[in-house]
C-alpha cells in the first residue's frame, strides 16, 4: 500500500514512521522544513498531567475578562468572520464539566500506552532527548488549587497519582521555586522530549525504513478519481498514492475544505522563548500554573512556553506575550534576574478544535483519506499513540475503539 502523508511534525512524522514499518510505501510532503512549525518550539513535554481540554468549567468568563489585557494567559482576538464565531460559540457549549471529564477520559485513554511506545522507539534506534523527571503543577492561589483537585479522580482511575505538596513542602521539592508558590502537585510519571531532536531522530529512521521525504514541498492540489484521492500536485511534480493522510497541524483545514468535507480545526498560537544556559539550577519540570507557563529544563537549555492566542493564522511575535511568559518566570523562580543567554522568541500555531479533542480518522465519505489533526497543545504527548490509531485504521480498514470519540465524523456526518 502507498500512502501519502502530508505534514512532517511529530505527528506526520510519527505516523509515517509507523506505516513504513508496517510494510507500507509512504511519502512524507511538507510545505516547510520538518518539524519547523508547531512541533518546533512547544513546551516539550509528554504532558500527560496537563491533558485536559481547553474548553472548560469558567473558560469563558475568564477569557471574557481577560479579553481586555493583551498580555493574558489566553486571548481571544475579536472577529466576525462567521466561521470564527461559529468556532467559539461551539467551544463555548463545550465549557462544561460533563464535557471537560469526558474529553479529559478520553485523552488519558488515547495516551495511556504513550510512555510504553516511546521506549519501543527507542529500542526501535530512534535517538532523541527524553527525560523521566515528572513534573510539578505549581500554584499561587488556593483557588486555582482547587480547580485541579476537581479532576484528579480521573488521573487516579488511570494510575496517575499526584503528591500533594503545601507551604514550605513545596520549595523543598523544587528549591528554586519562591514563596508565592503556596501548593503543588507532582506527578512523576510525565517525561519530557526536546522536539528538534525527536524529529530529526525520527526523519532519520524513516529514511532508513525507506520513506521518501519531500520538504519544502507544498500541496496546491488533489488529484481524484470519483470520491477517490489518487494523489497530490505540488511545485515539484505529482506523487500518487492508494490512501492520504493529512497531518498538516493547523493547515489540515483548508486541505479538508478543499476536499470538499470542512473541518472545524483553528489556529491557537503558543509563544516559546529559550535561555543556554539555564538562568537557575532547576531540578524539576514546572508548569506556573496560575500563568500558565511551562518551564522545562533540557540539556543545555532552559524553556518557557506558554499562552493560548485564538486569532488568525499569522505567525508574527507579540512582544506583550512574550513579556508575559518572561515575568511569570520573574515572578516566581528564586534568582531570575533578567537573565542573559535569550534566544529569540518563537510563535507557532496550534491546530485547536472546538471540543478539545484532536481529529483522527477515515474523512468521511471519502474512501482512502484520512486526518491526524486537531491535538491543540497535545501534539508531542498524543503522536505516539495517533500513529498507532492511524496505522490500524489505513491497514486494515478499521479505526481502533479507543478512537471512536475522536473520528472526524463527530464533525462531518449530517
Amino acid at each position: 500500500m502507498r500512502t501519502i502523508v502530508v505534514g512532517a511534525g511529530a505527528v506526520g512524522l510519527a505516523s509515517a514512521y509507523r506505516l513504513a514499518r508496517s510494510g507500507c510505501e509512504v511519502t512524507v510532503l511538507d510545505a516547510r522544513s520538518a518539524g519547523s512549525a508547531a512541533s518546533h518550539g512547544n513546551a516539550a513535554k509528554i504532558a500527560l498531567a496537563e491533558s485536559g481540554p481547553v474548553p472548560a468549567p469558567g473558560v469563558i468568563l475568564q477569557s471574557l475578562k481577560w479579553m481586555l489585557k493583551p498580555d493574558s494567559p489566553l486571548y481571544v482576538k475579536p472577529s466576525l468572520n462567521p466561521s470564527f464565531v461559529k468556532f467559539m460559540l461551539t467551544m463555548a457549549r463545550h465549557c462544561t464539566a460533563r464535557d471537560f471529564r469526558q474529553g479529559l477520559q478520553t485523552t488519558l485513554r488515547l495516551a495511556e500506552g504513550t510512555m510504553d511506545l516511546l521506549d519501543d522507539w527507542t529500542r526501535d534506534g530512534i535517538a532523541f532527548e527524553m527525560h523521566k523527571a515528572g513534573v510539578l503543577l505549581a500554584f499561587e492561589t488556593r483557588e486555582r488549587y482547587e480547580e485541579q483537585l476537581a479532576s484528579l479522580d480521573i488521573f487516579e482511575s488511570f494510575g496517575m497519582v499526584a503528591e500533594h505538596l503545601h507551604g514550605d513542602a513545596v520549595q523543598a521539592r523544587e528549591p528554586v521555586l519562591n514563596s508565592r508558590i503556596k501548593h503543588g502537585l507532582f506527578f512523576p510519571d510525565d517525561r519530557q522530549v526536546e522536539p528538534d531532536s525527536l524529529t530529526r531522530g525520527l526523519l532519520k529512521r524513516c529514511t532508513e525504513l525507506g520513506v521518501e521525504i519531500h520538504e519544502h514541498t507544498p500541496v496546491r492540489r488533489f488529484l481524484r478519481r470519483g470520491d477517490a484521492v489518487t494523489g497530490v500536485l505540488t511545485d515539484k511534480g505529482e506523487y500518487t498514492g492508494d490512501t492520504l493522510l493529512l497531518a498538516g497541524g493547523v493547515w489540515t483545514a483548508r486541505m479538508a475544505a478543499q476536499l470538499g468535507v470542512p473541518l472545524p480545526i483553528r489556529p491557537g498560537k503558543g509563544y516559546s522563548v529559550d535561555y543556554s544556559p539555564s538562568p537557575v539550577p532547576l531540578r524539576t519540570p514546572l508548569t506556573l500554573e496560575d500563568a500558565r507557563v511551562a518551564v522545562t529544563p533540557l540539556n543545555g537549555f532552559l524553556r518557557l512556553a506558554g499562552t493560548m492566542e485564538f486569532g488568525g493564522l499569522e505567525e508574527n511575535i507579540n512582544p506583550r506575550r512574550i513579556a508575559a511568559i518572561k515575568q511569570a518566570a520573574a515572578d516566581s523562580l528564586t534568582g531570575w534576574d533578567n537573565p542573559p543567554g535569550e534566544a529569540s522568541p518563537w510563535a507557532g500555531l496550534r491546530p485547536m478544535t472546538p471540543d478539545g479533542l484532536p481529529v483522527i480518522g477515515r474523512l468521511d465519505p471519502l474512501p482512502n483519506v484520512y486526518v491526524a489533526s486537531g491535538h491543540g497543545m497535545l501534539g508531542l504527548t498524543l503522536a505516539p499513540a495517533t500513529a498507532e490509531i492511524v496505522t490500524e485504521a489505513i491497514t486494515t480498514g478499521r479505526l481502533p475503539s479507543v478512537a471512536e470519540a475522536v473520528s472526524p465524523r463527530r464533525f462531518t456526518r449530517r
